[in-house]
């Protein structure tokens, strides 16, 4: 079982026992899904089409983002140990601090939105890196605080390469 949100208040049960049984929210769940490749799917769910692709997964961290018809929508995830941690008001036990932001790939800063000193939240935007055409908006992974930035607006960045160092 698992407890997927998509924001405050956003809040589903599903449950899967084999790859055809799904429940959502206790009620059983039908679907026809055919994978197009690449990450990108086609579903027919109660007559009405959809279009998914995966645009990025942390399976550590338990989230997704997903494009549905266009749409973006980022997935939270707990399985039953994290909602037992939940109840038992050890939520943050497994958290890590995070102290640096690395460049998922190669590509170009063409925006900073942080500065030094400045505090963030988990999912606020800290860099916009364009790569191969498209710009990603690179998140803080944590809340923390910026200690410095280790790269300028037009920088060529690598993959890897530290791009915010937190305090």
């Amino acid at each position: 079982m698992f407890q997927i949100s998509t924001g405050p208040g956003q809040l589903w049960e599903v449950d899967y026992r084999a790859a055809d049984t799904i429940t959502l929210n206790g009620q059983p769940f039908s679907w026809d899904r055919a994978d197009l490749g690449a990450g990108r799917f086609h579903i027919l769910h109660e007559g009405r089409s959809y279009n998914a692709e995966l645009i990025e997964a942390d399976y550590a961290a338990k989230t997704i983002a997903l494009k549905i018809n266009g749409q973006r929508v980022e997935l939270q995830a707990k399985d039953r140990f994290d909602l037992l941690l939940d109840r038992l008001g050890m939520s943050n036990a497994t958290a890590t601090k995070v102290n640096e932001l690395k460049a998922p790939m190669p590509g170009l800063i063409v925006d900073i939105r942080v500065q030094p000193g400045q505090t963030v939240h988990k999912g606020d935007p800290l860099l916009v890196l364009e790569a191969m055409k498209m710009e990603n908006i690179l998140k803080a992974p944590a809340d923390g605080t910026v200690g410095s930035l280790k790269v300028s607006l037009r920088d060529n960045v690598q993959k890897g390469q530290v791009l915010v160092q937190f305090s």
